[in-house]
C-alpha cells in the first residue's frame, strides 16, 4: 500500500512539473530595462491635462511635477516643466499636453522614480509635498538602469558633474581634475539672440539684438539649429571660444529693466507668471551645446538694476517661480553656477538693493531645491568700501560657494583677491574666488586693435589673480570700444586675450594647487608674488625683469629652476638651472629687451 500511494504521488509531481515547463516556456521574459550611461542627461516626458502658455489655468503656477528618482538611501526630487507640445523650440509651440524632467545620474546600478503631479493656485512655488490635488500622471513609477561611462564622450559628461568639495576650487565628480575657469563675461546679453523666439527690447534706444554674423564661419556640419537653419552664429560663437581653449561663458537671463532689456524667459516684459517655452527650448539647445563643447554655464540671474523686481528683492512667490523654471530646465547640466546678480546689494548709484537676508533667502531656496547643488556664486561691486559692506555679512555662510568678483582699478587685483581669501578662510568657511569683471567699467578689455599685448591686463589681472589663490578669470568688454560688453557680436576681437588666459590656464593646472597658497613673505624684491606648497613647489612671477631672492628654507637639496614668457608659453630650457636648496637663491629673470614679465617654476630636482 505505501509503494502504491508513493507511485501515485510520484506521477502527480511529473504531471505538476511538466505543467509548470510548459508555462514557463509560454512566458515571454521580461524586457531588459532601458539602460544609460552614469552622467548621461535622462529626458522624460510625461502626458498630462492639456494646456498653453495663456490657459486659464496657469500650466507655470497652478500645476507642479516632481519627479522622485532613488537608489537605495539616495534620493533626488527633480522638477519638471511644462513643455508645451514636446517640441516647442522646433514648432514655436503655446500648447500642448507634456510634462518634461531632465535626470543626470551620478552613480550605477537600478534607479527608480515616482511621479508626483499636483494642481492647485501658485502650487508650483509650494515646497509642501501633500499640497493641492494630485491627477494623473500621479504616482506613475519607472525604473531603469544606468552603467558605467563608456569613455566615448566630449566636453564635460566625460568628467562628471562639476562640484565643490571645499577649498579654493572646484572638481569634477568623476575625472577628480580641478576646475581652472577661463572665459568671456562678455556680452552679458548674450542670449539676446534674433534667432530665439519671442526675443526684444522694451527699449527703442537700446537695441542690441545679435545675430554673430563673424561666428557663421564656425558652425560645422552635424552642429545643432532649429527651425530649418537657425542657430547658427550663436553656436559657431560657443565652437570659437571652445576651440581657443575657454572653459565658461558669463551671461544674464533676465535683464528686464536693466541696460539692455533683451533677455528674458518670459512671454513678455509685463507678465512674471508667463514663460516662452520656445525660447527656452532654443536656450537649452544652445546651453547643451556649451556643454559638449566644455564650457561651463555662468548664469547671471538678474542685475543690480532689477535685483528688486520680483517680489520687491524677496524670495517670494514670483522669484521662487522664476528661479524653479531655471533649476528644471537647466539645472541637469555638468558644469553650471548660478549666479545672485551682478553687482547685487545698493550702492550709490543703484541705493535700492537686496539686503543680507534677502541674498541668503535666495541661496537658501536654490539650495533647498536644485537637486544637484550646483554652485552659487555672488557677483560683487567694484569698489573696496561697497565689497565690505555686502561681503562682511557673508562670510563663513556655508551655502554660498564663493564671489564672482568685480575689481574697478586693476591694480588693486592682487590685494583684493588675497584679503577676501584669507577673510573667507578665517571664518571657517573658504569661498572660491573668481576674477570676473575687470575696471576700468568703461575699458574692461580692449579689442586687440587697440591693446595688441595687452600687457596691463595679462600682469596685473590674469597672472595676479592665480599668484593670489584666485580660480580663474572671466573678461568684461567695457563700454567705450568696439565689440563692447552689450554689442559684442564677435569674440575674435579679442583672439590674443584668449590665447594668452590659456597660456595661465594651462600652467596653473598641473601644479598641486590645493596645497599651494599666496606667499610672498618667502621673497624678496619689488613687482613679484610668489604662490607656493612649501618644501615642494614654487611659482614666482615678475612683473619686471628685476631680481628676487626666493626663501628655501623648508627646501633642501638640489631645486630646478625653470623660467616661461607669459606672453607666449615659450619656455626657455636653456635657462634650466640646478642649485642648492635650502638657503635662499637669486632669481634673475632672462634678458629680453621685448618682454618685461617672466615666471620662475622652482620645484626639487
Amino acid at each position: 500500500m505505501k509503494k502504491e500511494i508513493t507511485s501515485k504521488w510520484l506521477s502527480l509531481y511529473l504531471a505538476v512539473g511538466m505543467i509548470l515547463l510548459l508555462f514557463t516556456q509560454c512566458q515571454s521574459p521580461p524586457p531588459p530595462l532601458e539602460n544609460f550611461q552614469k552622467w548621461e542627461t535622462i529626458t522624460l516626458d510625461f502626458t498630462g491635462p492639456a494646456s498653453g502658455e495663456t490657459a486659464e489655468v496657469n500650466p507655470f503656477t497652478d500645476y507642479r511635477m516632481n519627479v522622485v528618482f532613488s537608489q537605495g538611501e539616495q534620493q533626488l526630487v527633480v522638477p519638471a516643466y511644462y513643455a508645451a507640445d514636446g517640441q516647442a523650440g522646433e514648432t514655436s509651440a503655446e500648447i500642448g499636453a507634456i510634462w518634461r524632467v531632465h535626470f543626470t545620474p551620478n552613480s550605477v546600478g537600478i534607479w527608480d522614480y515616482e511621479v508626483s503631479f499636483r494642481t492647485g493656485e501658485m502650487i508650483a512655488v509650494s515646497n509642501q509635498a501633500a499640497a493641492g490635488t494630485a491627477l494623473a500622471p500621479d504616482g506613475q513609477t519607472g525604473q531603469f538602469e544606468v552603467v558605467a561611462p563608456s569613455g566615448t564622450h566630449s566636453g564635460f559628461q566625460a568628467k562628471g558633474r562639476l562640484v565643490n568639495k571645499g577649498g579654493r576650487y572646484l572638481e569634477f565628480a568623476e575625472s577628480g581634475e580641478l576646475f581652472i575657469k577661463g572665459g568671456a563675461n562678455s556680452p552679458e546679453n548674450l542670449l539676446a539672440f534674433k534667432d530665439f523666439d519671442g526675443t526684444y527690447s522694451s527699449d527703442p534706444k537700446k537695441q542690441f539684438i545679435k545675430e554673430y554674423k563673424p561666428h557663421l564661419q564656425d558652425w560645422t556640419t552635424g552642429d545643432p539649429t532649429w527651425q530649418d537653419g537657425k542657430g547658427k552664429g550663436l553656436i559657431g560663437a560657443i565652437n570659437y571660444l571652445s576651440e581657443v581653449g575657454m572653459n565658461a561663458v558669463y551671461f544674464l537671463t533676465m535683464n528686464i529693466e536693466g541696460d539692455a532689456g533683451d533677455v528674458f524667459p518670459y512671454r513678455s516684459h509685463e507678465d512674471f507668471t508667463r514663460f516662452d517655452c520656445s525660447k527656452l527650448d532654443q536656450w537649452n539647445v544652445v546651453f547643451s551645446h556649451a556643454q559638449k563643447k566644455g564650457l561651463a554655464l555662468h548664469v547671471v540671474t538678474q542685475e543690480t538694476e532689477n535685483e528688486l523686481l520680483l517680489d520687491d528683492g524677496d524670495t517670494g512667490p514670483m522669484r521662487r517661480l522664476y528661479y524653479r523654471e531655471l533649476v528644471a530646465r537647466f539645472a541637469h547640466h555638468y558644469a553650471i553656477f548660478w549666479n545672485l546678480g551682478e553687482e547685487n546689494g545698493p550702492a550709490p548709484f543703484s541705493p535700492k538693493g537686496q539686503s543680507t537676508q534677502q541674498r541668503k533667502d535666495m541661496i537658501d531656496w536654490l539650495k533647498t531645491n536644485d537637486p544637484y547643488q550646483n554652485p552659487v556664486l555672488l557677483h560683487t561691486h567694484a569698489g573696496r568700501d561697497l565689497k565690505h559692506h555686502i561681503l562682511d555679512d557673508m562670510l563663513g555662510y556655508e551655502a554660498l560657494d564663493g564671489l564672482s568678483m568685480q575689481i574697478g582699478n586693476r591694480y588693486h587685483v592682487y590685494d583684493d583677491m588675497v584679503k577676501w581669501w584669507k577673510k573667507s578662510k578665517e571664518s571657517g568657511h573658504e569661498w572660491i574666488s573668481y576674477m570676473d569683471e575687470i575696471g576700468w567699467y568703461w575699458m574692461g578689455a580692449m579689442p586687440d586693435q587697440d591693446m595688441p599685448t595687452h600687457d596691463t591686463l595679462r600682469q596685473e589681472v590674469l597672472w595676479s589673480t592665480f599668484m593670489a589663490g584666485g580660480s580663474g578669470v572671466e573678461w568684461y568688454f567695457g563700454y567705450k570700444y568696439a565689440q563692447s560688453d552689450l554689442n559684442c557680436e564677435d569674440w575674435r576681437s579679442r583672439d590674443n586675450l584668449w590665447k594668452q588666459t590659456k597660456i595661465a590656464m594651462d600652467f596653473f593646472v598641473d601644479l598641486p594647487l590645493r596645497e599651494m597658497e599666496p606667499m610672498d613673505e618667502l621673497l624678496k624684491g619689488e613687482q613679484a608674488h610668489c604662490f607656493a606648497k612649501k618644501g615642494d613647489t614654487y611659482v614666482v612671477y615678475f612683473k619686471t625683469p628685476s631680481p628676487a631672492y626666493l626663501a628655501l628654507d623648508e627646501l633642501p637639496g638640489n631645486v630646478e629652476v625653470k623660467w616661461m614668457n607669459p606672453q607666449t608659453g615659450e619656455w626657455l630650457e636653456d635657462k634650466t638651472l640646478s642649485l642648492k636648496g635650502g638657503a635662499p637663491i637669486e632669481l634673475t629673470p632672462p634678458a629680453n629687451s621685448q618682454q618685461r614679465d617672466w615666471v620662475a617654476l622652482v620645484r626639487k630636482e
